[in-house]
């Protein structure tokens, strides 16, 4: 069984939104209680996230921006992102759970690591937050592992929106490839399959839009058909993996039908794309609590075999 690190802490409960907003900390309890109540539980290597420093988020977000959460307070960031008294802190302990991952995983007392977090961060850009996310967890933790050693970094965004900060902040980058499956069309308008990338970094951008509707077979299709070569021949030195279960046919953000059998061929999928390299997962989307927490606890089971 391989060490899986589950990386979480009460902190991200404090991010408040108001009432009727999708994103609420009903979504962590959900996958709390649902891992507490099954043996996978006890197979996981309980580790507290610690904040990013301003350091960290410097290196994807610009210093006008991240001076404006220091002193926003609280209200609605753009017009889907709400922000708490807490959510700064939160926000800082979510990317700090991806970098404490990528530290644990670098120094082989982890192989993989699930970041149960919130707010999410596939939609922030470097200069604005955006659709839930405000700041981009997923690619602070990509930039920290450059920084620590992990040359190559592929990405891996299965959440049923497109993650567009992700794609930007990398898109120059031919390091880091972006790949990612979404509904599209779909909010917020952007990953066609033309986007591949600018400068040196184009090729390493590789969108697969979806067509609402499509479920298991399309997306078992790619998962064990287009993905694995595209991480074979890149040959990365980590892998991270937006996370995002909206993906579920539950789920009330999503026009994708994606079943739990599907969820684990898109895990499995993904976990098998290459051998021997670290898989750090951070959630992103998921609003069906039950569909949620069920997704969670597959991707879990996926991970901890060997």
């Amino acid at each position: 069984m391989k060490k899986v690190g589950f990386l979480y802490d009460d902190i991200f409960l404090k991010h408040e939104t108001p009432p009727g907003h999708p994103e609420t900390k009903e979504r962590l309890l959900s996958i709390i209680r649902n891992l507490e109540s099954s043996s996978l539980w006890k197979s996981l290597m309980h580790i507290k996230p610690r904040p990013a420093d301003f350091g960290d988020i410097e290196l994807v977000h610009t210093a006008g921006y991240i001076k404006m959460v220091r002193n926003f307070g609280a209200g609605y960031l753009d017009p889907d992102t709400y922000a708490s008294k807490d959510s700064l802190e939160a926000a800082l302990y979510a990317a700090g759970a991806v970098i404490e991952a990528v530290e644990r995983c670098k120094s082989g007392g982890i192989h993989n690591a699930f970041c149960a977090v919130r707010p999410p961060g596939h939609h922030a850009e470097a200069n604005r937050a955006m659709g839930f996310c405000i700041f981009n967890n997923v690619a602070i933790g990509a930039r920290y592992a450059q920084k620590a050693g992990y040359r190559k970094v592929f990405i891996i965004d299965f959440d049923v929106h497109h993650g567009n900060g992700t794609q930007h902040v990398f898109e120059e980058d031919d390091a880091v490839f972006y790949f990612s499956t979404h509904q599209y069309p779909h909010y917020p308008g952007t990953g066609s399959e033309l986007e591949k990338g600018k400068g040196k970094g184009e090729g390493f951008t590789f969108n697969v839009p979806m067509e609402a509707g499509s479920g298991d077979k399309e997306y078992s299709s790619v998962y064990n058909g287009i993905l694995p070569d595209l991480v074979r021949k890149f040959g990365p030195d980590i892998v991270f993996v937006s996370a995002g279960y909206d993906i579920h046919a539950h789920d009330p953000l999503s026009g994708i039908r994606v079943t739990n059998k599907g969820i684990r061929s898109v895990v499995s999928g993904t976990l098998s794309s290459h051998a021997n390299v670290p898989f750090i997962f951070a959630l992103e989307g998921g609003y069906d609590l039950t569909a949620l927490a069920e997704s969670v606890a597959i991707t879990i089971e996926e991970m901890l075999k060997d």
